[in-house]
């Protein structure tokens, strides 16, 4: 398999406290890899280092053998590396459809499609039609014209990966992705999200809902106290001495689910 991200030798402290480690890994196109470990083990450093919100004080990032390590978020955002947020905030006088709409950066804005010429109201109209199939594929036709702050937790979070994926990445990072969402909904999210890695995008998931991960996910990186201690498949944690280590404190075998 080819490689989309590596990652290797990733380091961050703050304050002089190292909350990543010589972090190394790589993923694929199109390839779902979960990101797990205890409370403060450094999950969601790591995706705002990738990201470009976190800046590293060592190592190196790469998208599809471009450096990402100096560059601001937008710009990582441009090469196709897109992510959502553990709580997404939204705007209370947007619908649905307009915030989906404005996560679209090749949109030229509304005074521009219609003054702009045939090339700027095309784009208009394949930004419409996109956010639209978005729309029906994460299940979000019926609040279409709906306020998107007014959507249920569960919908907010689906709208913000439609938000990230307005944008055609190669590679989509979500944080926690199912807090809060019903448990019909997660169901609904593994085979959508299933859909969009054999579409060839890459995900890279930090999430603590085991059957989540277990489900979707065909490896997992597991952090403790910012170091990789383990890349295996879901079916393999529960039996691995650092992944028990690291969750319990012990290395007998026992089921990883009731202590997460």
């Amino acid at each position: 398999m080819s490689t989309l991200l590596t990652v290797t030798g990733v380091t961050k402290a703050f304050a002089g406290n190292a909350v990543l480690q010589g972090v190394d890994f790589a993923i694929g196109p199109g390839e779902i890899v979960g990101v797990i470990g205890p409370n403060g083990s450094g999950k969601s450093t790591l995706l705002n280092a990738i990201s470009g919100f976190t800046p590293v004080d060592a190592g190196r990032i790469e998208l599809g053998g471009a450096p990402l390590q100096r560059l601001a978020p937008h710009r990582i955002h441009g090469l196709g590396l897109a992510r959502t947020f553990q709580l997404p905030a939204m705007p209370e006088k947007m619908t649905v459809f307009e915030v989906l709409l404005a996560a679209d950066n090749r949109r030229h804005g509304f005074w521009a499609s219609l003054c702009g010429g045939a090339e700027q109201r095309a784009q208009e109209a394949a930004s419409r039609a996109l956010a639209t199939q978005w729309l029906g594929e994460l299940l979000l036709t019926g609040v279409r014209d709906t306020p998107a702050a007014a959507l249920s937790g569960g919908q907010k979070k689906l709208l913000s990966v439609g938000c990230a994926l307005m944008g055609n990445p190669r590679l989509l990072m979500l944080d926690e992705p199912t807090a809060g969402v019903h448990p019909n909904l997660r169901r609904d999210m593994v085979a959508m999200l299933q859909g969009l890695a054999a579409r060839g995008i890459a995900l890279l998931i930090v999430e603590h809902d085991m059957h989540f991960i277990g489900e979707l996910c065909q490896r997992c990186i597991v952090l403790d106290r910012g170091r990789v201690v383990a890349q295996c498949t879901p079916a393999q944690l529960s039996q691995h001495p650092q992944v028990l280590q690291a969750y319990l404190g012990s290395e007998h075998p026992v089921v990883l689910e009731a202590a997460v």
